[in-house]
């Protein structure tokens, strides 16, 4: 047999990672973080044990770019709904309930998530996390911010004490109480984006199904996947 191109070595280790990335937010889901192992992601994902760690240092590291994975292909989801819009308030108003309904559909996730970023490792950038970086980002400059770089940490900042807000155990906050504070902070209509009163969102976003998220089906030659050589683009927040 002839030797593998490179190109096919290197879709193949793309679809371990994605599989990995998919198993790890199935898994925490279900059981949460501390009763999912590696070993328990690598045999959900169909993968050798050992080769979590060629993709990732440790568990955590893992968990926080599959989560960070599943934030941004929600978000990208819900800012290129249709009807499709370039309108800065309607697309922060998508963002804010793409999030929000995160916390409202996956708590067990979220809340393990938002755990893991005040352990000692703390917050570990990834390419996934760029991306959703790279998101938020655009969302606040077609919102029409002065000051990208000073407006898209206030904004992470606002998103992720809201989560956290919603998911504390014992005085969680209800997420229409966050989501109108928000939505009044930007100055949004509350008919825009997916208010949580209507059968929209009432259904929820919740799926047991994850695979649209996590590309790890088939690819012509040439295919864009998303992915760049460089995950850190020179300018932008890591």
């Amino acid at each position: 047999m002839s030797p593998r191109s490179a190109s096919v070595n290197e879709e193949l280790r793309r679809r371990s990672r994605e599989r990995l990335l998919q198993a790890a937010v199935e898994l925490v889901s279900e059981h949460g973080y501390e009763a999912t192992t590696l070993g328990d992601i690598a045999d959900r994902a169909g993968s050798a044990r050992g080769l979590t760690s060629y993709y990732f240092p440790g568990k955590r590291q893992l968990v926080q770019s599959a989560v960070h994975r599943l934030m941004h292909r929600t978000l990208e989801e819900a800012l290129e709904r249709e009807p499709h819009t370039e309108d800065g308030k309607e697309r922060m108003a998508r963002a804010i309930d793409a999030i929000l309904g995160l916390a409202r559909d996956r708590p067990l996730l979220m809340r393990q998530h938002m755990a893991g970023l005040l352990q000692a490792e703390g917050f570990m950038p990834c390419p996934e996390q760029q991306r959703l970086a790279e998101l938020l980002r655009d969302t606040v400059a077609r919102h029409g911010s002065n000051d990208v770089d000073a407006d898209y940490p206030m904004l992470r900042a606002l998103l992720m004490g809201s989560v956290y807000a919603a998911l504390v155990p014992g005085v969680p906050m209800p997420i229409p109480v966050l989501r109108a504070e928000l939505f009044a902070r930007y100055r949004l209509d509350r008919g825009l984006g997916v208010p949580p009163d209507t059968d929209e969102a009432s259904g929820g976003t919740y799926e047991t199904d994850l695979s649209r998220f996590f590309a790890t089906g088939d690819r012509s030659p040439g295919q864009a996947t998303g992915d760049r050589s460089d995950p850190w683009p020179t300018g932008q927040s890591k």
